[in-house]
């Protein structure tokens, strides 16, 4: 059982990183589906694919750069303390080089992206 599918990706999106792994393959929720939209606009990913294996069941499929632009990818608010931040207070993740990815009220967002949105919202996670 998953507790936090998150948490997951970012651990599966390293591992792939170290290993020089070209794709991974997890299973599918609408959350990571956010997520990894905001990753390949951001150019950290080449892009994603939901595959159908069969019915009822959907596997999310990522495609890593060639070159892998982040070092690191970590969950910052987690099922046991989530953290809120508000539109001024979004940080800027290896001083502006990084990436940090929200829940706002506007969907899943890229940290800059909030910042001139004007929103704020609970803060998933840094890419390094």
């Amino acid at each position: 059982m998953q507790t936090d599918p998150l948490a997951d990706l970012c651990s599966a999106l390293q591992n792939a990183k170290r290993a020089s792994k070209p794709e991974v393959v997890l299973p599918y929720s609408r959350i990571k589906e956010a997520v990894a939209r905001v990753l390949v606009e951001e150019g950290y990913l080449e892009k994603f694919e939901v595959v159908s294996v069969r019915e009822g069941v959907r596997q999310l499929r990522l495609l890593l750069r060639e070159v892998a632009l982040f070092q690191k990818a970590r969950r910052i608010s987690r099922p046991g303390c989530r953290r809120y931040v508000g539109a001024k207070e979004v940080p800027r993740v290896l001083g502006g080089l990084g990436l940090c990815i929200l829940s706002t009220p506007k969907g899943i967002l890229a940290g800059h992206r909030a910042r001139r949105a004007n929103v704020g919202g609970e803060l998933l996670l840094a890419v390094e």
